[in-house]
């Protein structure tokens, strides 16, 4: 048992907090003959491209090719890219759609060759009128930033259908049930009111980067990409190749946090490739990869009707998400926001209304909570100022309308694998709740169907000197999920944990994995791991049955190869019998899918249960974070230590979002996109006070009863700050960040009324 829930006593599996081979932060590839791309960025946020003068850049030292999109159209080629909607353009192609978009590739023997040359290229634009802020792209006489619409692809997240995409709407989610009227008519109490979510750039220490070439036609890309093998539909779409003629293939990556998710560069440098013949490498710097994607921001118009006795009766949400440039993964997100908003309560009716808005900024993409602290400000904030105006603590307000374990959040979909009730009693135990002194408390809760669509592949070999290696579509981004999928290997064959080998993110070696996100890889990807550990198991019994002439029946497993005919033999002396020679292996393989266990989605519910402790400078409005604590509830941590460390980071980047984070426009150029403006927490941000509290039931549908982490405890820290800011100066900030200015205008709003 960890931490102060309880569940059941299990034994730890063995493994160390660490991810096996060199640690990277940038990927560090090369290739003989590589040469390197750079790219002309527009200096326009929406604009017809007139002209591209590059004579004066072809003929610079060095260089080697100047590539636009009408060249990749006259090359046969797709200019675009995009796994729901095909609408992002490699660079742009007869117009720009938001200031800093990549408008031509220039490929030289140096990078630095390359950038000279690219300061010689010219771009003539005609301006178009702009549309920067989402509620005002919604209005019938703005501008629109896509008159056609691109070819679509994929599904998800466009549940409503076409119809309602008019204008600016890139997506509409819709979720409900009940009659909301009927219940806010008949309502004690009614609170209501607008709150405000920043965009944000997900800030991993390695921006985004790749390495491109063609080898005998086949296209092989390097890359900083979470999901290689739906970066490889786009490549395969994009030169007209089968997938198995293209491989993609991720190294070590310096943190993702959803923002390396599906393509980004790749297709910039897969094209360099493609017009020069050479090994092409593109490397961001930090300030580009910030105009290449960031979060949805969101404004949320809500309502909740209570009775009494504090019961939710029923909720009205009307969200507005900024979306950006292109479609990209912002349906997903908006439809994850319309699911995660209204919070683990139950309720008589609920309507949810959320719309992805394009404008003419940064496109927006996945992040870390993907949606669920963009609506978890709003219908958190609302169960404490009813709190307060009922006269009933928040906590028991919050405990009298929390599904229990097993009662359905959505309609027809699984029931809650958690025990939300006793994970809020130890966060208040834990926090002193209600607080006392000059700290105020603030805390929350969410519950996010996480898990994406549960499909996974996995395959294990074991070799004939007993050892093992794990092949899987899975990417490590630092998350520690190579050292997780060993330990299972490692427990299911019964082999030491350093004699087992992860292959990984590769789309050429590894098998089949639909993404590396929504905190899936321990649920869905260690569960087909675990299956493949058990085909390779039965495949060893069958050989030793063989090569000992024995029925099925005598034959067993023993901790690290079988017992046949009561004589206990490993695996090497199975393959060696069998096999003849010193050579041969045995291998296992294994998928799940949207069926069995996996039938009902999600696949699992990531809990977020974490809360603060603060105090606020009342001359200057600067906020001290004083304690910060969450519990992981996890169903079974197979490394505590590697869970910890996620919810650790999670929790950093919600208080960044809660304080300081904040992507800020100025007219239409984005004005804060470098490491001096874009304030991400500090060392000297930590509280003093950080604690991680796990949380183990076994009640998870992964390995040993395990559940995914990595996500959820951030996605309450927005809310529970402003919660926390509320209770010291007695209105509650309805916009984040809270930076000290906004705190400090609060505070003077309060005292002059």
């Amino acid at each position: 048992m960890t931490g102060r829930v309880a569940g059941s006593a299990v034994p730890r599996l063995d493994g160390i907090a660490k991810v096996t081979g060199r640690a990277r932060y940038t990927a560090d590839l090369s290739a003989p003959g590589m040469a390197h791309a750079v790219v002309v960025r527009s200096t326009r946020a929406h604009a017809r491209i007139v002209r591209i003068e590059r004579e004066a850049a072809r003929r610079a030292p060095g260089v080697l090719a100047v590539i636009t999109a009408q060249d990749m159209i006259e090359g046969g080629l797709v200019p675009y890219y995009g796994h729901i909607v095909l609408d992002h353009p490699i660079v742009a192609l007869g117009k720009v759609c938001y200031h800093g978009e990549p408008v031509v590739i220039v490929v030289a023997e140096t990078k630095l060759e390359a950038a000279e040359a690219a300061d010689l290229v010219e771009v003539g634009y005609e301006d178009l009128p702009s549309v920067i802020d989402a509620d005002e792209a919604l209005d019938p006489g703005a501008p629109v930033v896509h008159e056609v619409r691109g070819e679509r692809v994929g599904d998800e997240g466009m549940d409503a259908g076409d119809a309602a995409l008019v204008g600016n709407i890139c997506a509409v989610a819709e979720v409900g049930w009940g009659d909301v009227d009927a219940e806010f008519a008949k309502a004690d109490l009614v609170v209501e009111g607008e709150y405000r979510y920043p965009m944000l750039y997900g800030y991993a220490m390695e921006p985004y980067s790749a390495l491109a070439q063609f080898d005998q036609g086949d296209l092989v890309v390097h890359s900083s990409a979470q999901h290689v093998f739906m970066v490889r539909a786009d490549l395969a779409r994009m030169f007209g190749l089968p997938l198995g003629r293209v491989r993609v293939s991720a190294p070590y990556v310096g943190g993702g946090y959803g923002t390396k998710s599906y393509t980004k560069v790749e297709g910039i440098a897969a094209m360099g490739a493609r017009f020069t013949g050479r090994p092409v490498k593109l490397e961001l710097s930090v300030e580009e990869a910030m105009l290449t994607t960031r979060s949805d921001s969101s404004h949320v118009r809500c309502r909740t009707a209570f009775s009494k006795d504090g019961k939710i009766l029923a909720r009205d949400f009307d969200i507005v998400m900024n979306s950006g440039a292109y479609t990209d993964n912002s349906p997903i997100v908006n439809a994850k926001t319309a699911n995660r908003c209204f919070g683990p309560y139950r309720m008589n009716a609920l309507r949810v209304r959320s719309r992805s808005v394009f404008t003419n900024t940064v496109p927006g993409s996945s992040l870390r909570g993907f949606g669920a602290p963009q609506g978890n400000i709003g219908g958190e904030l609302q169960m404490d100022e009813a709190a307060l105006k009922l006269g009933i603590d928040a906590v028991e307000l919050r405990m009298r309308s929390i599904v229990d374990p097993g009662e359905e959040i959505l309609p027809g979909k699984r029931g809650l694998d958690a025990d939300l009730k006793a994970d809020l009693r130890c966060l208040a135990d834990a926090l002193g709740w209600p607080g006392t002194g000059r700290a105020a408390i603030g805390l929350g809760v969410s519950a996010s169907d996480a898990g994406a669509y549960p499909t996974s592949t996995a395959a294990v070999r074991i070799h004939n000197d007993g050892s093992a290696t794990l092949f899987t579509g899975s990417t490590e981004l630092g998350q520690g999920s190579r050292t997780v999928l060993a330990q299972i290997v490692a427990e299911e064959l019964g082999i030491p944990l350093d004699r087992v080998g992860v292959v990984g993110g590769d789309t050429g070696v590894g098998s089949y994995e639909r993404t590396t996100g929504a905190s899936r890889t321990t649920t869905v990807t260690g569960r087909s791991v675990l299956e493949a550990c058990a085909d390779a198991r039965r495949e060893v019994r069958r050989l030793a049955a063989q090569a000992w002439r024995l029925p099925d029946d005598r034959v067993t497993d023993a901790p690290s190869g079988v017992v046949a005919a009561g004589t206990e033999r490993s695996y090497s002396e199975v393959i060696e019998t069998w096999f003849g020679a010193s050579g041969g292996e045995v291998i296992g393989h294994a998928a799940v899918r949207k069926a069995d266990t996996f039938l009902k989605m999600p696949p699992f519910w990531e809990i977020g249960c974490g809360g603060v402790a603060l105090s606020v400078d009342r001359e200057t409005g600067v906020v001290r974070v004083e304690k910060l604590t969450t519990i992981g509830d996890v169903g079974f941590a197979i490394n505590p230590q590697l869970v910890k460390g996620q919810d650790a980071g999670a929790a950093l980047m919600g208080l960044g979002a809660a304080l300081r984070e904040e992507l800020v426009y100025e007219g239409d150029q984005l004005v804060n996109p470098n490491v001096v403006d874009y304030r991400v927490p500090r060392f000297s941000d930590v509280p003093d006070d950080f604690e991680h509290i796990l949380a183990e039931r076994r009640d998870g549908t992964g390995p040993y009863g395990a559940k995914g982490a990595g996500e959820g405890a951030g996605n309450t820290i927005g809310s529970s700050v402003a919660s926390a800011i509320g209770r010291l100066i007695g209105v509650f900030p309805h916009e984040l960040p809270a930076t000290p200015e906004r705190v400090w205008r609060l505070m003077r709003g309060r005292a002059a009324e």
